[in-house]
């Protein structure tokens, strides 16, 4: 599941003279009769056409908002934002990398530790679907490979909404490389960064295609999982173990065998996120797992 930050404000405009790139109006929380999918509405599009305009002006804002309505409604937020890229691609340049830089140009301000954004970083989903549909494809770049702007895309975008849905189709066709930049990534400043490292790599992430791989095989993601168990930030933690307690579902041998060596020397944190990674199949009374969450308390 993609993050978001606990509130009870509503989420007001970034800039109430519309001079610079805002963020459109948006809840904490989904209320009584609306829905994710009203997060990606009409003031959105018109929020997405104004700031891509700031950056460049060819754009046709009217053209790209009537195409980008047409259709919608009936949508779910996951399809509003694969529908809200297509049309995207309809309307920026025809080669991926120069589209792409257009949207990194167009992003807000990247949240700050302290951010309280809500259900706000939503509007941002159209430009990871933008990444994943497009970002894989030299044809689509002149020939050229993608990997490099799509990573920095990615970089910039879990800064201010999450790609853990985005960077799970190049984990499946490109493994080796987008392991080995996550692995670097799991030394950034940004504890957003150091999360998407872990949680764009979960085997099953919730909403989000399942990376066959590492279903059958998770030990191409351990060192990853290794150089963040003792992150300075719980947010980071918590991904860690959220994502042992996916390899637990389908190599519980491998997840407990981790937690028991996780257990020499042992922090109170670390403590914590094994107790948490091991919270499903205690609750299904697996003695090994009764076992860690006890020597963990």
């Amino acid at each position: 599941m993609t993050k978001t930050v606990a509130s009870s404000k509503t989420i007001v405009a970034k800039s109430a003279s519309r001079s610079k790139a805002y963020l459109p109006t948006a809840p904490h929380s989904i209320q009584k009769g609306s829905s994710l999918g009203d997060l990606l509405d009409r003031a959105a599009i018109e929020c997405l056409a104004h700031n891509i305009s700031l950056v460049f002006p060819k754009f046709d804002g009217e053209s790209f908002q009537r195409a980008a309505l047409d259709g919608l409604k009936p949508l779910a937020i996951l399809q509003r934002g694969k529908h809200l890229a297509s049309v995207l691609r309809e309307h920026l340049p025809a080669r991926y990398e120069d589209a792409i830089n257009i949207l990194i140009r167009s992003l807000t301000p990247p949240m700050s530790q302290t951010d309280d954004l809500g259900l706000a970083v939503f509007f941002y989903l159209p430009h990871v679907s933008f990444v994943a549909a497009y970002g894989l494809d030299a044809k689509g770049n002149g020939g050229h490979d993608p990997f490099e702007v799509s990573m920095k895309a990615q970089y910039e975008l879990t800064r201010r909404f999450s790609a853990e849905f985005s960077m799970r189709p190049f984990l499946i066709q490109w493994p080796e490389r987008t392991l080995a930049r996550l692995m670097e990534w799991t030394r950034d400043a940004d504890p957003h960064v150091r999360r998407l490292c872990s949680e764009g790599a979960r085997p099953r992430l919730p909403w989000a295609m399942r990376i066959p791989a590492f279903v059958a095989d998770p030990t191409p993601v351990l060192p990853i999982l290794e150089a963040l168990k003792d992150d300075v930030d719980l947010y980071v933690r918590r991904s860690v173990a959220n994502h042992i307690g996916d390899i637990a579902k389908d190599h519980p041998a491998l997840a407990f065998e981790i937690c028991e060596r996780w257990l020499t020397g042992a922090s109170a944190e670390r403590k914590w996120m094994i107790r948490h990674a091991m919270r499903h199949p205690a609750k299904k009374g697996v003695k090994v797992a009764l076992r860690l969450r006890k020597l963990a308390a």
